[in-house]
């Protein structure tokens, strides 16, 4: 079987190994956007494919037997082009996201639908953690009285809020070290998508703890079609 899987998420590289053990030819593909990426097994390539067109053309020209969406739950453009793609190509699509995260007692959540209503919910605070990644920054640019302490892996390149500091780490982060940042830089709320994972869930046990709350953006919904799973071992099962 050849497949092909989008995305740099831990669930993907995972999948690839899996895949590359039992003898299956593997084609990863990420789409560029973070400096030094951990690599999966197997071929990979970097970069993307020119749209839902460019993609279609792709999996034609590489005879792509089956298609992996494993990226960011947040990556609506590539999810979209890969259930366009494989409806015009007849491939089967796998979606491999991984669980939502869900309110825990005494967590203090206040879920928004968009970026946009987060930046405003959080502009009503004087001092805010974002762990957001780096695309979707501009959203709180325009508010210039809220102090932003932005947590990403790649120094951004979009508009940015007048009152920011930008730290650049990557996860996975502890409960304990999450805690003394939030204690450190006198944070009243973060800001965060529900990404789920325990990659970086340590956030949200931190603030639970601290009493702060949490400005959650909710999940874009997935595309029509395909078969929806939540771990590496769900996808192989489901292309047996």
């Amino acid at each position: 079987m050849r497949a092909l899987i989008l995305g740099g998420t831990r669930e993907a590289r995972d999948l690839a190994k899996l895949l590359v053990d039992r003898g299956d030819d593997v084609i990863s593909s990420l789409a560029g956007r973070v400096k030094n990426p951990a690599l999966p097994v197997g071929e990979v390539r970097i970069g993307g494919f020119g749209g839902p067109e460019g993609l279609t053309a792709w999996i034609k020209e590489h005879s792509i037997d089956v298609l992996i969406d494993a990226t960011h739950p947040f990556a609506e453009k590539i999810s979209l082009s890969a259930a366009t793609a494989c409806k015009a190509t007849g491939t089967p699509l796998i979606h491999l996201h991984r669980p939502a995260w869900t309110k825990q007692p005494g967590e203090q959540w206040i879920e928004v639908p968009t970026m946009d209503d987060a930046a405003r919910e959080a502009a009503t605070f004087s001092t805010i953690l974002l762990t957001i990644g780096r695309q979707k920054l501009a959203s709180f640019a325009p508010y210039d009285s809220t102090q932003f302490i932005i947590r990403c892996v790649d120094e951004p390149e979009v508009a940015l809020p007048p009152k920011h500091t930008i730290i650049l780490s990557r996860g996975p982060f502890t409960v304990d070290g999450e805690k003394e940042l939030l204690s450190t830089n006198g944070v009243e709320a973060l800001v965060t998508k529900n990404s789920g994972g325990a990659l970086t869930h340590a956030k949200l046990e931190a603030a639970r703890e601290l009493g702060i709350p949490v400005i959650i953006v909710q999940r874009p919904p997935l595309p029509e079609g395909g078969t929806l799973v939540h771990s590496a071992a769900e996808a192989v099962a489901a292309l047996s």
